[in-house]
């Protein structure tokens, strides 16, 4: 049987999952070796009980992320902050010093063209965290891939070990945060 492997994207811009398609021809031999069950790079909706590997990218920016965060880790057996903004919140957290309704005004009412109101209540539009913050300070985090974007080379290096069950003992992988 494959591992069963996931990638999220949390608050991030996307680059950590570019990095991962820059495996290029080693993205046949991935596929090979691996079941992807849920990714933003294909269309599953529902995160899946008994993922092996998830690799999470993006700083815990929403309450959406938040929960989130918590139905991963539930459902994965070896959770890894992939990035730099899931592993310290980087790009993502800062806004941290910045009021955040005051942005809000400023981008969804000052600037308004039509119907000036900061949106609430709305299924699809996330309520922000009062800070973006690093994935491990919501859910227990098994390692840490830094970089932003880590390389193609960091990611091969880091997941192949996890796929042979190995705790990756890398250089610029960390297994603990700080």
């Amino acid at each position: 049987m494959k591992p069963r492997v996931a990638t999220v994207w949390l608050g991030g811009c996307s680059g950590c999952h570019m990095s991962l398609l820059d495996l290029d021809e080693r993205l046949i031999d991935l596929a090979d070796r691996i079941e992807l069950v849920y990714s933003p790079i294909a269309d599953m909706k529902v995160f899946p009980r008994d993922v092996d590997v998830t690799l999470v990218e993006g700083a815990v920016a929403n309450i959406e992320h938040e929960e989130f965060a918590h139905i991963i880790r539930r459902n994965s057996r070896f959770v890894v902050s992939f990035g730099d903004c899931a592993v310290t919140g980087n790009v993502t957290a800062m806004r941290n010093g910045l009021d955040t309704e005051g942005v809000l005004h400023r981008s969804y009412v000052e600037l308004a063209d039509v119907t000036p109101r900061i949106p609430r209540g709305y299924p699809t539009i996330a309520e922000l965290l009062k800070e973006a913050r690093p994935l491990h300070e919501f859910v227990r985090v098994d390692a840490f891939i830094h970089g932003c974007p880590p390389t193609a080379d960091q990611i091969w290096s880091a997941v192949s070990e996890l796929l042979q069950g190995r705790t990756p003992a890398l250089t610029h992988v960390f297994l603990r945060y700080g």
